[in-house]
């Protein structure tokens, strides 16, 4: 599959990957994106399985956790810009504890309210960068 352009007028169509290693989390995120209509590219609990993901061609968006049980998803975030796919950093960290090509990349702090890590998704696959930090 390729890229899709998507719009504000295809936003549903957009197929999302989301990476992260806590099965209870990921689960949450990818009903939490169906629910808002999104397709869901994969879900994927490690690095080697986002990258065959990305590899594919097969995601518009992702949401990646930054870091997977003390191991960098640097390589995940790497191939997504490599590819121009857009993602948004989801972490238990915070924002000031964000290193390498993670900073200045769209982030949500978990746990996250549902609402706000939509709007943050839809504002993504628009082209618009948006800084949502939640549990406030």
């Amino acid at each position: 599959m390729s890229k899709r352009n998507i719009t504000r007028d295809n936003l549903n169509e957009a197929r999302i990957l989301v990476v992260d290693d806590e099965p209870m989390i990921a689960y949450a995120l990818e009903e939490t994106l169906v629910e808002a209509g999104f397709e869901i590219a994969g879900v994927a609990g490690r690095v080697d399985q986002a990258l065959k993901i990305i590899d594919r061609g097969d995601c518009d968006a992702a949401i990646i956790d930054a870091n997977f049980a003390g191991v960098s998803a640097a390589p995940v975030a790497s191939a997504l810009l490599a590819q121009s796919i857009p993602f948004i950093v989801i972490s238990g960290y915070s924002r000031d504890q964000q290193r390498g090509i993670f900073l200045g990349a769209p982030f949500v702090q978990k746990p996250c309210v549902p609402d706000d890590l939509i709007r943050a998704v839809r504002s993504l696959l628009v082209g618009g960068l948006v800084r949502v930090r939640l549990n406030i």
